[in-house]
């Protein structure tokens, strides 16, 4: 890691050296939470202001104490540690909260990523921000929108819906309820469900574009792409794969009579409004992309002018 230093953003929005770049203590965070990410695969994905505030939190609540340990000690850390996790989540709560009103500052993390994805982190920053603690964030890597970005599909819209149902029945009907979202979809699934997870998805969701990345920022990092039938051959045959697994599935064409609405809506609007506002108007009633809205209404508008 470069000793250089390098500037992070404060609290207040101002550039400030950091303490883990320059070598002089780090100052002590305010009392509270700091919710910090931490890498999915790279340790060098560690941010400046992360290494400052986990080398100065009066402790570090985190999932697994072991996998947190390493991470410390990767980097020349020793600070005291509560595990924080699901099984004992109802019991440390108040435990913590309690530490954050006497004074302390809490660093939340998780195994790999941004805290409160998929963790029980989100209940911990709702009691702070109930008792009027102070709640801030370290952002760092995460996977679903690293897999978002190398996926390839619209990112305009997405919505990431973490771990589907294991049990088939309640996984198909969990895609059914997410088949008419338009926008991206992205999961997060097993790799000795992957195949069938993929299967489900072609049955429910249809021929759509979708991308399997798996072990995200490590050495083996991949990311392979197809419509949903096809990935689900490729996993079947092949047999689950190694790593951390990320889902990315294309949103649903729009029906053509949808299509034909979304026009008809926009020509009444162009009739009062510009280009830009009636654009604005109709997404905001149909809940479609601003941008796929606009685009469509400038084609409407070039059309109309041709007629003219």
């Amino acid at each position: 890691m470069s000793t250089k230093p390098r500037s992070t953003s404060s609290l207040s929005g101002r550039a400030e050296p950091s303490d883990a770049a320059t070598g002089s203590k780090p100052t002590k965070p305010r009392p509270g939470l700091h919710i910090v990410a931490t890498p999915i695969g790279n340790l060098a994905d560690i941010s400046l202001r992360a290494l400052d505030a986990l080398s100065a939190a009066d402790t570090v609540a985190c999932e697994d104490t072991r996998v947190t340990r390493k991470l410390l000690n990767a980097y020349g850390l020793d600070r005291a540690l509560t595990a924080y996790h699901e099984h004992n989540a109802d019991r440390m709560r108040p435990r913590l909260i309690k530490r954050m009103k006497d004074g302390e500052s809490v660093a939340l993390v998780s195994d790999a990523g941004t805290p409160l994805v998929s963790d029980p982190g989100y209940k911990l920053a709702r009691a702070a921000i109930a008792e009027g603690l102070t709640v801030t964030t370290l952002p760092g890597a995460s996977a679903p929108l690293a897999a978002l970005v190398v996926s390839g599909l619209p990112s305009d819209r997405f919505l990431y819906a973490g771990f589907l149902p294991p049990k088939r029945a309640a996984r198909r009907k969990a895609l059914g309820n997410l088949a008419g979202v338009p926008a991206t979809l992205i999961f997060l699934e097993s790799a000795r469900r992957l195949a069938a997870a993929l299967e489900d998805m072609a049955a429910i969701l249809g021929a759509r574009p979708a991308a399997v990345v798996r072990e995200l920022t490590k050495l083996f990092e991949e990311a392979r792409r197809g419509d949903l039938a096809e990935l689900a051959m490729l996993y079947r045959s092949a047999g689950p794969p190694k790593g951390e697994i990320v889902v990315v599935v294309g949103p649903p064409e729009t029906p053509a009579s949808e299509a034909a609405d979304l026009d008809e809506q926009l020509a009444v609007a162009l009739e009062r409004a510009s280009l830009r506002d009636a654009a604005a108007m109709v997404a905001a009633a149909t809940g479609l992309p601003r941008r796929e809205v606009y685009a469509r209404a400038l084609a409407l508008s070039g059309r109309n002018r041709g007629k003219a």
